[in-house]
Order: structure tokens, then C-alpha cells, then sequence
């Protein structure tokens, strides 16, 4: 079995295991998710969730969020770590946002990517999860799982560890395969603790480069 038919397989009982994975992050504006995606950084998704309700109760909008004084979006966002760069870069963006894109998230990779705190895994999310489009998130599980799977040789990082993936995922499945891999990481095949392999779906496909 080569790369890509180990893929497919992979891809289809993971399909069969996690039907209904979606992004943890809510959202229910593409703004919202680009901040979340921001605060998400070494912070849980969950602690994210509790901690924008207060945000967007206070700047329920773009222009809210780009006039308010980035002090007082630190002080709100604070408990997700590394308060003020992450502030910073939600204010800088929602700023770009308003005056250069009427509000609205740029539907395009390239464009994503120069708005600030905005890299390749988060581009990605967006443009699978707002936009519909080929994407591949290249988050710790992603990266962690390819590699102990044997989809990927040894690469640790990120830029890489996509660029060798788009090879052998189908683009119409990559954005959701993503999606199912951080639902695997998180129950079966763990970072902290032993995974637990007596009772994973992949088991006799995976290569074990634990």
C-alpha cells in the first residue's frame, strides 16, 4: 500500500469514526473565527469559546472590535495567554478588515496570510471552513498523527508536513480529514499520555512511529 492509497483508507474509517467532526472553535461570522483562530494559539479551543462570548458582547462587530483600545481587548482575551501580542494582532486586523475589505473576511489564501497573527494553518482553516475550499490544517494533531501513521516521513514542520500531504490527500477532503484528525488526537492517539492503540480504528494500518 503506498502513500496515497494508505491516505484514502485512513481518510474513510476516520469518516466512518467521527461522522460530524467539525471546527471546535464557534463562530457563526468568518470574522469571528480569524480572532478565535488568533486567541486559539498554545490555548484550548474550549477556553477560546468561553473567553469570546465576553469579547463579542462588549465588540459585536468589525468596526466595533477596530475602534475599541487594544487595552481593553487585552483585558478581555488576557486568560488565553500572550494577552497583548494577540491583541495587537485582533485590532490590527479587524482595522485591515474594515479599510481595506468592507468588513468582510478576503476569500483569498495569499491575502489571508498578510493580515497580522494570520499564518498558513489558520489561512487554511479559514478557507476550508468559511470558503468551502481545499485546505489543510497543519495543527500539532495533524502534524503528530501523519507522522505516526507513516502518511509522513520524520517532518515536524508545518509548511512542510502540508506541502507533503497535498500530494496524497484528495483536496475536496482535506479541510474535513483535518477536522477528524484533531478529534483522534485528542481521544485515541494522544500527545500526553500512551496512545491508546487497542482501540483505534487505524490499528493495523498504522506504522506506530511513536
Amino acid at each position: 500500500m503506498n502513500k496515497q492509497e494508505l491516505a484514502l483508507e485512513v481518510i474513510e474509517r476516520l469518516k466512518t469514526e467521527y461522522p460530524d467532526a467539525t471546527c471546535s472553535l464557534d463562530y457563526d461570522e468568518a470574522w469571528k473565527l480569524l480572532v478565535s483562530v488568533r486567541l486559539a494559539a498554545q490555548c484550548t479551543d474550549a477556553r477560546v469559546n468561553i473567553v469570546v462570548e465576553k469579547l463579542y458582547e462588549k465588540f459585536p462587530d468589525v468596526e466595533a472590535m477596530a475602534t475599541a483600545p487594544v487595552e481593553e481587548i487585552e483585558e478581555i482575551v488576557r486568560p488565553c495567554g500572550l494577552g497583548r501580542s494577540k491583541a495587537k494582532d485582533i485590532s490590527a486586523c479587524m482595522k485591515i478588515l474594515r479599510d481595506e475589505y468592507g468588513g468582510k473576511v478576503p476569500d483569498d489564501f495569499d491575502a489571508l496570510l498578510k493580515l497580522p497573527g494570520v499564518g498558513r494553518k489558520s489561512a487554511n482553516l479559514i478557507m476550508g471552513d468559511v470558503f468551502g475550499k481545499p485546505a489543510i490544517v497543519t495543527d500539532t494533531h495533524c502534524i503528530r498523527l501523519t507522522n505516526r501513521i507513516g502518511l509522513v516521513n520524520n517532518i515536524k514542520e508545518p509548511k512542510k508536513v502540508e506541502m507533503a500531504l497535498w500530494k496524497i490527500i484528495p483536496p475536496e477532503e482535506g479541510s474535513d480529514f483535518c477536522h477528524r484528525l484533531v478529534y483522534h488526537g485528542r481521544d485515541v492517539c494522544t500527545a500526553r499520555t500512551k496512545p491508546y492503540c487497542e482501540k483505534c480504528c487505524l490499528q493495523d494500518l498504522c506504522k506506530k512511529n511513536i
